[in-house]
């Protein structure tokens, strides 16, 4: 792992203007259990609502650091503009992290600036299959951990985001990919391995989080096994530098079914 090109309290990996624009949209997490909306994630888009992959599709390696800090930095200021009141959640490229206590600095003057608690903060690890320093991910997730922030592993149960890292890693949340949630209500096979999984993080005292639910049939058959914590287009999509306030009524009606 190369050091940090920190210098004098600035950075040239890190700092200064990209080549293009962009902003964030939210998708709510929800909690079945309080009837709720528990936090938000904040997802990359285009000015005009332009899909993730046509902004990241311009993220050179030379610019993948500035990009790291710009996404996090963005999504902090208009949580706190649009007055956010839950936890925010953020994708972060563990290989654009050098040294954490360097690289959190423009994160931690962001909250500082806007006045938004570090406690209400949550990084989700993205890219995994590219760290081949298990040890350097480690750092990371502890090291945010001693700072008051909370880590998630993201699509847990696809590729990469597998039983191998919880060897490792000890993230406060497994995100449990769609490709395990999709028709769980009816699929028995899918229902042996989500309750393998659940049995899994209670052991290791990790929370879960179920994503990518489409239908209402998902979100009941998982949260009568206790993951209350979900996300999905069924629930609300993504929606650009504005929140899903007309969600609270529907998740009361939904705690009561």
């Amino acid at each position: 792992m190369a050091r940090c090109a920190r210098n004098d309290h600035s950075c040239n990996r890190c700092e200064g203007p990209l080549p293009f624009d962009f902003t964030m949209a939210f998708q709510p997490i929800v909690d079945l259990d309080a009837g709720s909306i528990h936090s938000y994630e904040a997802l990359v888009r285009g000015l005009q609502g332009e899909s993730a992959g046509s902004v990241i599709g311009q993220v050179t390696g030379e610019l993948m650091y500035r990009f790291d800090q710009a996404c996090r930095v963005k999504a902090i200021e208009l949580a706190s503009h649009l007055d956010m009141r839950e936890t925010l959640s953020i994708n972060f490229m563990p290989n654009a992290v050098y040294e954490p206590q360097a690289c959190i600095q423009a994160t931690l003057e962001a909250c500082s600036r806007v006045g938004w608690p570090t406690a209400r903060i949550n990084f989700e690890i993205t890219e995994t299959e590219l760290v081949k320093d298990r040890q350097h991910l480690r750092n990371i997730i502890d090291s945010y951990r001693a700072m008051g922030f909370t880590t998630a592993l993201d699509d847990f149960g696809n590729g990469y985001a597998n039983l191998d890292l919880l060897t490792d890693l000890r993230p406060d949340t497994l995100k449990i990919d769609r490709d395990l949630v999709r028709d769980c209500d009816q699929d028995r096979r899918r229902q042996s391995l989500l309750r393998a999984v659940i049995g899994l993080a209670e052991e290791l005292d990790i929370q879960l989080l179920a994503e990518g639910i489409e239908r209402e049939e998902e979100a009941l058959w998982l949260r009568d096994q206790g993951i209350v914590l979900q996300q999905g287009f069924f629930f609300a999509r993504p929606a650009v530098e504005a929140l899903s306030p007309g969600l609270a009524s529907r998740l009361k009606e939904m705690r009561q079914t």
